[in-house]
């Protein structure tokens, strides 16, 4: 009977143990599923981030290498070169102004290509530098037919990933079109090694991520393995299945999900679309952004298995923990169901068997094995499992610091990026700067104090035409800083097709056209009514062989000083673009070599100073002019801004500063 009592004791307490056993199993499972939506969703974040962080790094040098080679080929330098490609004159000229440009091109190299005589030329830090033509292009030739079908192309720029078997480099190219009064004269432009490109921008050390570009048809242009990149696209050249980003799919049904997906990223771009897609024989994760000023697409295929993307190794150790933990307390249970109740209720049955054989001498049961005992053990208990709960929830809170030290580190990064690339525009506003052809005017004395309020600003100057006839002008926009910069490049485009459609001796009619220009532009975004897009603007034209000057101002007058007084020829009341549109009219001044002539924007008379904190003024200005106007003019310039510094103190620069400082004198 008592072997019978035992063996029905085990059978119970090892009934509880499967019971419990078999609770753990569904609890394992949802764990392991809670860890694999945990680290999809951390690798959905991360990838969002590198992918973010990928664009800027491949834009801004880019970006900045399409805006130079724009520059090159708009340059009037150029033009006329390609109206008398003979003239030496003409490509010394050419070619040392190119030169200038291919220092600060990312790789240093760029092509001029004619669409006359065919020659193209081409420089870079591998070859000897040359005037003389590379080779010439020839319309049957295949190798050359995306120069030809460049040509036919309507927009500003485009890119074309091609090998060139003359010159023997494979080129990531940026082809501009050079057009004069609607006429297509060529092709400039520079070139990333494709090879060095893929290396800098495109080759990731991150496990488990392939970045890749590819353009608006889903044609590789850029990838870690060179095979894939699809040549010459200009030329509508033959394209591989693997070379396409649908090719790349293991399951051709999700094509129309990729296809979506990038239309969806084309139509806003700046966000980033994320789906999940079979690469060969592996489920990855695939997100995409346009990039608008490529036309190209940046894609990150990502092994949320493989990749960093969150480090899962602290989640595998909780739940083996859990389940040790779980384990544990089994066996305590089934331990502590023996000591509180099988136990105590055998020492009962055995004292009430004593007491009934009249032995009331029984001793009563120790209290080290009494319920009060088995309290103080329990507690024990608990205080290890608190103990145990403790190390995990630091394990937790260490894993979760190192997280946040890696989004630092990221967001630190991105910040640099930012940095990076006002740096860059700082650069690109610079190049539109007219400071060459200043120097170049003959029987022209200048000087230009140009002081943005941040790195880049929204003042800018002008200088246009040739040694007879020219337009000097300074143009203050709405703002500063990075959306004053953004606005000077509407600024430019608008007077550049003034200027281009009307009378260079009408600065009034330039102005009419600039402010139609403008508000054509504007109409076009449904922007708030409080955003400010007007800008002031002075214009004077310069006739010098009837020894004239023509001025109009939009908000900015016209200083003029000979030494003895000092007058202003006030420009209209009303800035380019403002809500009432002004009437400009040409004021004719006769061009003396006696007097200097000033165009200045209003940050340089309304800077805060002296005293009370007023600003500089038209008085104080009027009077400095007069005091420096026996200096020469670096020394003038010199003295105008130490007075604009002595005058401002501490308090800080209100708004961008430009001063255009002119003197005639006899050629």
């Amino acid at each position: 009977m008592a072997l019978w009592k035992a063996g029905l004791r085990a059978k119970s307490i090892v009934a509880l143990l499967l019971a419990c056993l078999a609770a753990l199993i569904p609890a394992g499972l949802l764990g392991w599923q809670l860890m694999d939506n945990v680290r999809n969703h951390f690798g959905e974040a991360y990838a969002r981030n590198l992918i973010l962080l990928q664009r800027q790094t491949i834009l801004a040098p880019v970006a900045r290498d399409i805006a130079l080679a724009r520059r090159l080929a708009n340059s009037e330098v150029t033009i006329q070169w390609l109206r008398d490609e003979q003239d030496p004159d003409k490509t010394g000229l050419l070619f040392r102004e190119a030169e200038k440009y291919r220092q600060d091109l990312h790789d240093h190299a760029y092509f001029i290509a004619s669409a006359e005589s065919g020659n193209y030329y081409f420089n870079d830090d591998t070859k000897a530098y040359s005037q003389q033509p590379r080779y010439t292009l020839n319309t049957k030739s295949q190798d050359d037919a995306w120069f030809y079908s460049t040509l036919q192309q309507e927009a500003p720029y485009s890119l074309n990933v091609n090998h060139d078997a003359q010159l023997q480099v494979t080129q990531i190219w940026v082809n501009v079109p050079i057009r004069d009064n609607g006429e297509v004269l060529g092709l400039a432009g520079s070139g990333f090694n494709l090879s060095q490109f893929v290396q800098e921008f495109i080759a990731n050390s991150e496990s488990g991520v392939t970045p890749m570009l590819v353009n608006r048809n889903g044609i590789i242009q850029a990838h870690q393995n060179e095979k894939l990149i699809a040549l010459n696209q200009a030329a509508g050249a033959a394209v591989g299945a693997q070379q396409t980003l649908a090719g790349q799919l293991g399951d051709p049904t999700q094509a129309a999900a990729l296809e979506d997906a990038m239309l969806l990223a084309q139509a806003e771009p700046g966000t980033v679309q994320s789906l999940f897609v079979d690469i060969g024989q592996q489920r990855q994760l695939l997100t995409l952004t346009y990039l608008p000023e490529l036309d190209w697409y940046i894609v990150l295929a990502v092994d949320l298995q493989a990749a960093r993307g969150i480090d899962t190794g602290w989640f595998s150790l909780m739940m083996v923990v859990v389940i040790v933990l779980l384990a544990v307390l089994i066996l305590a249970f089934g331990y502590a169901v023996e000591r509180l109740v099988l136990r105590p209720v055998r020492d009962l049955q055995r004292s009430a068997q004593a007491l009934a054989a009249g032995h009331y001498d029984v001793a009563p049961p120790p209290p080290r094995h009494d319920e009060l005992g088995d309290l103080n053990r329990a507690f024990s208990t608990m205080a290890a499992q608190i103990r145990n709960h403790t190390q995990d929830l630091e394990g937790r809170i260490q894993a979760r610091t190192q997280e946040l030290e890696q989004a630092n580190d990221e967001m630190r990064r991105a910040h640099q990026q930012i940095n990076d690339s006002i740096e860059y525009a700082s650069l690109i506003q610079r190049a539109i700067l007219p400071d060459e052809q200043l120097r170049q005017i003959p029987g022209l004395d200048s000087f230009v104090l140009w002081r943005p309020r941040d790195i880049v600003g929204g003042d800018f100057y002008l200088c246009q035409g040739n040694a007879d006839q020219y337009i000097l002008g300074v143009v203050d926009c709405a703002g500063h800083g990075v959306p004053g910069a953004l606005m000077t490049m509407l600024a430019r485009a608008a007077l550049d097709h003034a200027v281009a459609e009307t009378d260079r001796q009408s600065p009034a009619a330039i102005l009419h056209r600039a402010d139609q220009a403008m508000r054509d532009m504007m109409h076009q975004y449904e922007l708030p009514r409080g955003i400010a897009t007007n800008m002031d603007v002075g214009l004077v034209c310069v006739d010098r062989t009837l020894g004239l000057l023509h001025f109009a101002g939009a908000r900015i007058g016209l200083y003029w000083s000979d030494g003895h007084t000092v007058d202003e020829v006030k420009g209209h009341r009303r800035a380019i673009g403002d809500r009432r549109q002004g009437t400009y009219t040409d004021q004719e001044l006769v061009l003396r070599t006696d007097v200097t002539y000033y165009l200045v924007t209003d940050g340089f008379l309304d800077q805060a100073g002296g005293e009370f904190g007023y600003g500089f003024g038209h008085t104080r200005l009027a009077q400095l002019l007069l005091e420096n106007a026996g200096l020469p003019q670096d020394q003038r310039a010199a003295a105008l801004e130490a007075a604009l510094e002595a005058y401002r103190g501490n308090h800080p620069q209100r708004d961008d500063i430009t001063v255009l400082s002119f003197h005639f004198h006899t050629r």
